[in-house]
């Protein structure tokens, strides 16, 4: 007699995704929720980089800590470099390249840690309409201060890179990003950041295998925005701090 499991259907193979990483927390939890979910299998991030200054764009992170975030998520990272200044039509241009290497990878999915901007996820889906690739959001609509408490929870570590002053004290530069914060934030700030109030680094969390020990560098003022500079622990001390605003397309 044949045992029960015999005629049940096998499960589907998971899906392979690639996730848009900035470096900041909404990817991270992106990602951890991506681990947590047997239908998924990310099999790499994508972050777009300032060829000029070797940063993340807004975030101003060093590259170098990047590929330590995806060496402690055991993932490939793909890189873009984007010129300084990057129009938009050459922002796609080299978008779209990266979209036909990406499904040569057998990429079926392309995963963003976006919030609840409509016309930011408005515009992934356009961009990658007729690819081959479907965009997917699985941060959508989470209530912004239970998303912000569930991370914390969850023991992710973060750090404030770049702030604007007009909407938080820019001496939140450079600060972890914890209860403590939450609780100062100024009356129509979003718990997450996500009107770009602030942008982060994240240095520890479920996500990761392993924390990455950073150390603070310097603060600066540029363009209207407050940046923080985030190295390595094992950087050389002599090593510049200077953090830079980097070109995002419009």
């Amino acid at each position: 007699m044949p045992s029960p499991s015999a005629h049940t259907a096998p499960s589907a193979a998971p899906r392979k995704v690639l996730l848009s990483w900035s470096s900041g927390k909404d990817s991270a939890w992106t990602l951890y929720q991506l681990q947590q979910n047997p239908a998924y299998e990310v099999i790499g991030l994508l972050t777009t980089f300032n060829q000029t200054f070797d940063r993340v764009a807004m975030h101003a992170v060093r590259r170098q800590l990047v590929r330590l975030q995806a060496e402690a998520a055991g993932l490939p990272l793909y890189e873009i470099e984007l010129p300084y200044p990057c129009s938009n039509e050459e922002y796609e241009q080299r978008m779209g390249a990266f979209i036909e290497q990406a499904r040569t990878l057998g990429t079926e999915l392309f995963a963003f840690g976006d919030l609840y901007l409509r016309d930011i996820r408005a515009y992934r889906e356009q961009r990658l309409a007729g690819t081959g690739l479907t965009p997917i959001f699985p941060l959508w609509d989470i209530p912004t201060g239970q998303l912000a408490a569930d991370m914390l929870a969850a023991g992710l570590v973060a750090h404030l890179t770049c702030i604007d002053p007009r909407r938080v004290p820019a001496s939140w530069a450079g600060r972890r990003f914890d209860q403590q914060l939450l609780a100062e934030c100024p009356e129509g700030v979003d718990p997450c950041g996500e009107n770009g109030e602030f942008h982060t680094f994240v240095s520890a969390g479920p996500m990761f295998r392993q924390p990455i020990a950073v150390t603070g560098g310097e603060v600066v003022e540029r363009e209207g925005f407050v940046f923080a500079d985030l190295l390595p622990a094992s950087a050389n001390a002599s090593h510049s701090g200077t953090a830079y605003t980097l070109a995002t397309p419009e």
